[in-house]
């Protein structure tokens, strides 16, 4: 095996193991309801019982995964417990997000498949029920019903006389199931729309408000198969009731010298038994982040930055944080309810916690104006508006101390997470830099915009100067890119090109335009650090990620003493 690829193989894995215990249980139950207790129900309804039966244990199955990968507590327990979670077990940890939309869209497919096949059941069930487009022994089976007189229990769970369409509501809207049914499907396809990118980045609140639409939907899935419509023959009348033997002769059943009538009994509920774990975890989880959310936080400090971006400083107590950690945030006087994700841009060794938002939304605007960031005057302390926090929650960035060599790699405001790394970095080396195991920094930042650099140039500027006081100051290479100017923009910097410092930023390394060639860039950096492993960590899109990504793989030697790139991307 090529180790390059064995990281892969790891992740991989996972999603295999995932799917695999998906397909088993779609076949496994398949086959289930071909045995001779369902002879008769398979007479009503075909391939369609099989072909309903089947999913339903795989949404049973994903219902009971889907809460795990947002218990955000749970994870960060076993992301910071090295005794129980390896490095790789916690890259795994750090894709929680791609697992949970994984395993929701495989619910949106196993509820496609179930809610299809139940169509055609209910279809058949009500023909056969009023006697129109149906065979005469489905009609046979259709006119048994509970009548202890006579020994009879029925199969066919419809049990009034309506034609179709008629019939088909009937059922959707007097039966648990057809109700349970209707609304928890509504309830997902509204999950799921107001799930896309699109939405949550221009429509958060929308996003935010549908998601949590999973109550019900969890509500009615637990009691959705408390009516037991779906019936098959009782295992002790299968003993006296042979449906191989007695099925011919359904107009002789009950005589004397015949076969009796079979005796049918529903589907005890199940899905119960899949979500009542993980839906005691995640109110666990919940208890604790309302717990937390009631600590009283104490803003200290508001700092407006150019290109409408404000940093919070706040305290609170018992607060412990590592770098490269997220914050969620909420404001009552905004909102009750909405709680936004942050990165921490303060380092752990500072007596604060701080945080930059940039002004994209109503809610960032609200805060904003909130603080008073609107208004040319003092804004007093206690006129700052009640803040609550829920964290912090680890990230991939927490295993950056972890190697030798790293590059990171931050896009616009995506740069957060690294403000936390070298604000730690440079007080680690302020107080005893022979202890800190991480050697070298390759830093890039991609922004469209010269305003954007301001906030981040003096903590650069500051980490610069303590590396040439320390005499090292080939610790840190930072390479500036900045992806959009104008014409008139281009000639100040031409102009200015040969000055000591940069024009936009002020640091000796001077700014560069246009995007890195990446495949040079790694290859530079993998000749420079033979036989070492070094970690790849990003904050940006989603295609930039998929460049790294393959230049990680690409790069990385097939034998175990080369150069290994190990890839990891900020997921909250």
């Amino acid at each position: 095996m090529h180790v390059k690829t064995l990281f892969y193989k790891i992740l991989c894995s996972v999603q295999l193991v995932w799917l695999g215990l998906n397909a088993f249980l779609f076949v496994w139950y398949y086959q289930v309801y071909d045995h001779r207790r369902f002879f008769y129900t398979r007479k009503l309804l075909g391939p369609a019982l099989n072909l309903a039966r089947a999913p339903a244990a795989c949404l049973n199955f994903n219902c009971m995964l889907i809460l795990l990968p947002v218990c955000r507590n749970l994870l960060s327990f076993l992301r910071g417990s090295s005794a129980c979670c390896s490095t790789r077990i916690r890259r795994q940890l750090d894709r929680n997000l791609t697992f949970h939309k994984m395993v929701a869209w495989m619910i949106a497919l196993h509820t496609a498949i179930h809610t299809v096949a139940h169509l055609f059941n209910v279809e058949w069930l009500v023909n056969a029920k009023s006697k129109t487009h149906s065979d005469n022994y489905s009609i046979a089976l259709s006119e048994l019903e509970d009548n202890p007189s006579l020994g009879q229990t029925y199969v066919n769970f419809v049990s009034k006389s309506y034609k179709n369409p008629e019939g088909a509501l009937y059922v959707a809207f007097t039966y648990l199931a057809g109700i349970t049914g209707v609304v928890i499907t509504l309830c997902l396809i509204l999950i799921i729309t107001s799930s896309t990118k699109t939405i949550r980045r221009s429509y958060f609140e929308v996003f935010w408000f549908t998601h949590h639409l999973f109550v019900i939907f969890f509500i009615g899935l637990a009691i959705h198969g408390a009516g037991r419509i779906v019936r098959g023959q009782t295992n002790a009348d299968l003993l006296i009731h042979v449906p191989e033997k007695c099925w011919k002769n359904i107009t002789f059943w009950g005589t004397k010298g015949n076969c009796p009538f079979p005796q049918f009994a529903g589907n005890p509920p199940m899905t119960w038994k899949w979500i009542v774990g993980p839906m005691f975890l995640y109110l666990c989880e919940r208890l604790v982040r309302f717990w937390r959310s009631q600590q009283k936080v104490v803003i200290t400090k508001v700092v407006t930055h150019p290109f409408k971006t404000i940093e919070l400083q706040m305290k609170k107590k018992g607060f412990k944080m590592e770098v490269g950690q997220y914050i969620f945030v909420k404001c009552p006087k905004l909102s009750n309810l909405e709680w936004h994700p942050f990165t921490l841009t303060s380092a752990p060794e500072e007596d604060f916690f701080s945080i930059h938002i940039r002004i994209v939304g109503d809610w960032t605007e609200g805060l904003f104006k909130a603080c008073g960031c609107d208004k040319t005057e003092f804004q007093e302390a206690w006129k700052l508006p009640k803040v609550a926090v829920d964290g912090p929650f680890g990230t991939a960035s927490e295993d950056v101390f972890s190697y030798e060599v790293v590059m990171l790699v931050g896009a616009g405001i995506g740069v957060t997470p690294f403000a936390s790394i070298l604000k730690s970095v440079w007080y680690k080396y302020c107080n005893d830099s022979t202890r800190l195991k991480l050697k070298k920094i390759y830093f890039y930042w991609l922004c469209r915009d010269t305003h954007a650099f301001e906030w981040f140039a003096d903590l650069l500027q500051s980490l610069e100067t303590q590396m040439q006081q320390k005499d090292n100051a080939d610790f840190l290479s930072y390479n500036i890119y900045l992806t959009g100017w104008d014409e008139s923009q281009a000639t100040h910097f031409t102009v200015h090109h040969d000055e000591e410092t940069d024009v936009i930023t002020g640091l000796k390394q001077k700014t560069l335009y246009g995007r890195p060639n990446w495949e040079n860039e790694f290859k530079t950096i993998a000749s420079q650090h033979p036989n070492t492993r070094i970690g790849v960590f990003l904050c940006g899109p989603e295609a930039l990620a998929d460049t790294l990504n393959k230049q990680s793989i690409a790069n990385s030697d097939a034998g175990p003493r080369g150069v290994h790139f190990i890839f990891n991307k900020e997921n909250f």
